[in-house]
């Protein structure tokens, strides 16, 4: 069975199809449409006309994780469609804000979206099987909030201020010939422990390859081969990465990791 995924939005544009901070992917599987994420804009939309996607034709819609660039696209994506369930983690909330200086700018979803949208949204909560093949599964690692002290990015509750702990972020999943794919739009809550945390989930099946930004575009060059080499280890045989992983890191990766690695851009295809 083949699998095609296609890049629809990311941040390097591709034969006069524009790019913008952000990210949006369209999963073909067992004969179905599946959108991961909208981008920051409805850029997405005049992208699909150019790559001859039909928005209304989409069957499923996800969500990455809470964060602006990955889910200001939606409010137009569910105007244009009409059809599709958009799921998304529990956790998710207009609530995540990045910190710069003494100040909190917020950084999350549209603020009218779960209200507006609620009968087009499923909230969904540990392992969600979309369908035969395709999964959602939130994190498992502990102690994710360091990350999100460290990335200077907070929630804001009840409670006061707290560190991102990403549980809002989750992975699409799909069972393919080659083996499991894991899409993860920014991997906020870290590669080697994502692709941990799929193999942990489907013992004794074999991870091919993950997809998706790595949020490498802030860290030192010693960093970065510190993540290529945990991605290494995991085995997988296939990564492709672009948006807010950025040329610096790719470039640093693509040394580590050699041909296994592929950058993304607008329009690029893969097909498994």
């Amino acid at each position: 069975m083949e699998t095609k995924i296609t890049i629809v939005i990311d941040n390097k544009a591709n034969d006069g199809i524009p790019g913008e901070w952000g990210l949006s992917i369209l999963v073909q599987y067992a004969g179905k449409k599946i959108l991961l994420d909208a981008g920051a804009s409805d850029l997405f939309l005049e992208n699909m006309k150019q790559l001859g996607i039909d928005v209304a034709d989409i069957d499923q819609a996800t969500l990455s994780h809470a964060h602006y660039d990955h889910a200001n696209g939606l409010p137009a994506f569910l105007e244009k469609n009409k059809k599709a369930t958009l799921y998304l983690r529990d956790h998710t909330a207009c609530d995540c804000y990045s910190k710069k200086s003494f100040f909190r700018k917020y950084i999350g979803i549209p603020r009218k979206l779960l209200k507006k949208y609620a009968g087009r949204i499923e909230m969904v909560s540990g392992d969600y099987k979309i369908m035969d093949g395709v999964y959602l599964l939130p994190h498992k690692t502990k102690g994710l909030d360091s990350i999100g002290k460290r990335e200077l990015m907070f929630r804001k509750t009840p409670r006061g201020w707290v560190p991102d702990d990403f549980s809002h972020e989750q992975s699409l999943v799909l069972d393919t010939d080659k083996g499991l794919v894991i899409l993860n739009s920014c991997s906020h809550g870290g590669a080697g422990n994502i692709i941990n945390e799929v193999k942990e989930t489907f013992p004794g099946k074999k991870v091919y390859g993950l997809i998706g930004g790595l949020h490498l575009f802030n860290k030192s060059e010693a960093e970065i081969r510190e993540v290529a080499g945990k991605i290494r280890e995991t085995g997988i045989e296939y990564v492709c990465t672009g948006h807010c992983t950025k040329d610096r890191a790719f470039h640093i990766l693509k040394d580590e990791l050699g041909d296994m690695i592929e950058q993304m851009k607008v329009g690029y295809q893969i097909v498994i």
